[in-house]
């Protein structure tokens, strides 16, 4: 009896420590930042230090991207790991958007901007690592569904407080048209306060009250995504259609350096509970700048898919397993992080699952070299065209059909010299790559079709 008891001492005591290596991971997302606005990262006129400390305790991507130059779809890619095409979902929510729903084999138009979601189908992040024993906490934006079956809390978060919706008034919490969407949970809620500052208290609440067992926090900010309003300045005027997207680099810098105050929350949250070693956290943003951002050196800006457009900062810093001021060209993309948040979680998948991310940590520890990654961008709207693919160190670009464009990135990060006509067979083998991948993805299986 004794020794039954021993044993099951030593086999709790083993599942214990094992639980208790498991790392917690936070991600912290930023909305339509530029790949040059924070300090690691070039900036002069924005004081980014917490941000700017993961990268120097940490790894910097130079060569990361996102799976998408719009929001909705690289949240997409990053909940379920796979290319976003595969769940019909290529562009953003909102009054912009062409959405269809497949009713008897025929695409059949969604009039209602508010009726689609993320598929229930799929299976996010979130609900892989809850199953994998880990509290699961958002605070931010969605924008992956607006109504109530598609609610981060029907989706694997245990916890959600923030803004449904793409954009909204950062201190009314609603949308230039009256819809209101600021969440705690399911419920509509009224706080006073601005957006950023809500969100970065939750944030750090989360992390103080779940010290003692492993969690995920996903922190998704509105900033810096248009409506421009500045943190500490309550009595400016409630945003409308006409005075959306007026603003300047100043109420810019403010909103991105309020960010950073919330990286520095959840730092000190961290060290004060003494998980801060074993503890991944990892920044990003979910497309290239717009108006007021800084892209330099990169051409172009969101909504494009030129390198300005999908290529981001990524930061990332665990103590207990990666290297210390480590800067890598190891090519990156969003989805990328969700098999790496699993991997690191050491979480059972399921066989039928095929993620198209990798794991990042065996090459970020030196355990495997880098590689070269092949990825695919795709915008396919009735009003504009765009197709692009990366290979090593080659991009071809097919901006609206108006000609092939083949740049070598490793010496032209602006994309200003095309040398298509100089590397006619890798043009040629690229455009191959880029048609078999979209036949690919066309062949899946998709509910709805937003673009």
């Amino acid at each position: 009896m004794h020794r039954l008891v021993a044993l099951c001492c030593l086999f709790f005591s083993l599942d214990g420590a094992a639980r208790a290596q498991r790392p917690n991971i936070v991600f912290v997302l930023v909305d339509d930042m530029g790949y040059g606005d924070i300090g690691c990262m070039g900036a002069t006129d924005i004081r980014t230090p917490h941000i700017d400390r993961l990268a120097r305790e940490g790894v910097k991507f130079t060569d990361f991207y996102a799976n998408a130059p719009v929001c909705t779809p690289t949240r997409t890619g990053f909940m379920t790991g796979r290319w976003q095409q595969r769940c019909g979902i290529e562009f953003a929510f909102g009054y912009q958007v062409e959405q269809f729903r497949r009713v008897n084999d025929q695409w059949v138009p969604e009039p209602d901007i508010h009726a689609l979601g993320l598929p229930l189908s799929e299976t996010t992040i979130a609900q892989r690592l809850k199953s994998a024993g880990y509290r699961t906490g958002a605070f931010g934006k969605w924008h992956l569904g607006y109504r109530d079956e598609y609610n981060p809390v029907k989706r694997g978060f245990d916890e959600y407080f923030g803004e449904l919706l793409g954009h909204a008034d950062h201190y009314r919490h609603a949308y230039y048209d009256g819809t209101y969407a600021l969440r705690e949970g399911l419920e509509p809620v009224k706080r006073a306060g601005y957006l950023t500052d809500l969100i970065n208290e939750r944030a750090a609440k989360f992390v103080r009250e779940h010290a003692r067992e492993p969690f995920f926090l996903y922190v998704p900010h509105l900033a810096v995504h248009a409506p421009f309003q500045p943190p500490d300045a309550p009595e400016t005027p409630m945003v409308t259609r006409e005075t959306m997207l007026l603003g300047s680099r100043a109420i810019y810098r403010a909103m991105l350096e309020r960010v950073d105050a919330g990286v520095g929350m959840i730092l000190a949250e961290l060290e004060k509970h003494g998980i801060a070693d074993n503890t991944l956290v990892v920044f990003s943003s979910d497309n290239g700048g717009e108006r007021y951002a800084r892209n330099a050196p990169l051409f172009h800006h969101k909504a494009t898919l030129w390198e300005g457009g999908i290529r981001v900062p990524c930061l990332m810093r665990w103590p207990a397993k990666l290297p210390r001021g480590k800067i890598t060209h190891q090519a990156g993309i969003t989805m990328d992080l969700t098999a790496t948040f699993l991997a690191a979680a050491g979480a059972t998948l399921p066989a039928g699952y095929k993620p198209d991310g990798i794991n990042l940590l065996p090459i970020l520890t030196g355990e495997q070299p880098e590689s070269e990654r092949t990825f695919y961008w795709r915008i396919d709207r009735s009003n504009r065209k765009q197709r692009a693919i990366r290979q090593g160190q080659w991009k071809y670009l097919n901006d609206g059909n108006t000609m092939d464009l083949l740049f070598d990135l490793s010496t032209d990060i602006g994309e200003r010299h095309n040398l298509g006509y100089a590397h006619p067979a890798v043009l040629k083998g690229l455009k191959a790559k880029l048609a078999a991948w979209e036949a690919e993805i066309d062949r899946t299986p998709r509910e709805v079709w937003v673009r």
